[in-house]
């Protein structure tokens, strides 16, 4: 696993070393996807200042061109039309004289990375952004990207379950790597979170520790406290993993020591996000980890006056989720978004 991911990129870089081209597929060579933040201080520091001032679409092959160089691909003679255009590392670029995103006639996919370059008046760049579709559709005030998730049980759930029966490989090859050293996290403010995988459990202890939640109860905020009662629940897991100084970085999973995310139900109708539990695409912390590998912990409970009862758990990977669970299917755009950048975006 490398920490130093400048050893990746370049002309003399693995991937150039590799052969591999940008429209290979991204699960052929999963070792060398950039994380985000990583991703966008390596571009940030190819791109700025570059000039971009040509008719669009020389513009837009000029960008690619220089992303490729970047990153040690080699330029094809011409940029197919694939969908992400950087199929290698899941990405679409974007090119923005103004803070008004406008995407066209494709969907906006929330595991997907854009890369949004921003111009000043002189066409030179003078920013680079790197966010996830997740966070472009947080960003939407109008309400018409993708649909999130929603699922239910098949049948009324009266009993606490576990679905999977053992972790993937993939896992289990990942933790293994990351017990003997700590993961550390960076934000855009160069904050850094560091994980300790050392207490991982295999999904059948983290079950029996889920389990010993069954009976117990949380204070309840209010009917429209969805949130603040969320809260409440992780506090309680991570109590009971011996893990209270997790942090919560508000993107899945959000136990990340235990790749772990969890659901309290007072209602049949789970709430998923913008990401399926069975999507096969990496965890942009953890490139060797799939989404369809984290562990799913849907807690069932009843409101008792001011508390909420936790009265069973349903544990599953991801992979399996669907197999016990009934989804709701996601509604697809498929027009020109417009999305308002705040100012601050590009700082």
């Amino acid at each position: 696993m490398p920490t130093d991911y400048s050893l990746l990129v370049g002309s003399t870089g693995a991937i150039a070393k590799s052969r591999k081209t940008i429209f290979d597929s991204l699960q052929d060579g999963p070792c060398h996807l950039l994380p985000s933040i990583e991703l966008e201080a390596i571009l940030k520091t190819g791109l700025l200042g570059l000039n971009l001032n040509y008719p669009l679409r020389t513009r837009s092959k000029v960008l690619k061109t220089r992303i490729c160089e970047i990153l040690g691909y080699p330029v094809p003679a011409s940029f197919k039309r694939t969908q992400p255009r950087f199929p290698a590392q899941d990405f679409d670029t974007c090119i923005q004289k103004s803070n008004n995103l406008q995407i066209w006639n494709q969907e906006i996919v929330p595991t997907r990375r854009y890369v949004i370059i921003r111009l000043d008046e002189h066409s030179l760049v003078t920013g680079v952004r790197v966010v996830a579709g997740e966070t472009l559709a947080e960003l939407d005030t109008t309400g018409t990207l993708t649909k999130k998730y929603q699922a239910k049980s098949r049948e009324p759930v009266a009993a606490s379950r576990l679905l999977s029966q053992s972790d993937s490989y993939i896992v289990l090859q990942a933790v293994a790597q990351l017990r003997s050293k700590s993961l550390a996290l960076k934000e855009r403010t160069d904050r850094a979170l560091t994980f300790d995988f050392s207490k991982f459990l295999p999904i059948a202890d983290l079950y029996m520790k889920l389990l010993a939640l069954a009976g117990q109860c949380l204070t309840d905020p209010g009917l429209d406290q969805e949130r603040n009662r969320g809260a409440a629940l992780h506090h309680a897991v991570c109590d009971a993993l011996d893990l209270s100084d997790s942090c919560d970085t508000g993107a899945c999973p959000d136990i990340i020591e235990q790749l772990l995310e969890i659901k309290l139900q007072t209602a049949p109708t789970i709430d998923l996000g913008l990401i399926a539990p069975d999507d096969t695409t990496p965890l942009d912390f953890l490139p060797e980890v799939r989404h369809c590998d984290v562990r799913y912990a849907v807690f069932y409970g009843v409101i008792v006056g001011t508390q909420v009862r936790l009265d069973y758990v349903v544990l599953s990977r991801g992979a399996d989720f669907f197999s016990f669970f009934q989804r709701f299917e996601g509604k697809v755009v498929n027009a020109k978004l417009q999305i308002p950048l705040p100012r601050t975006f590009f700082t």
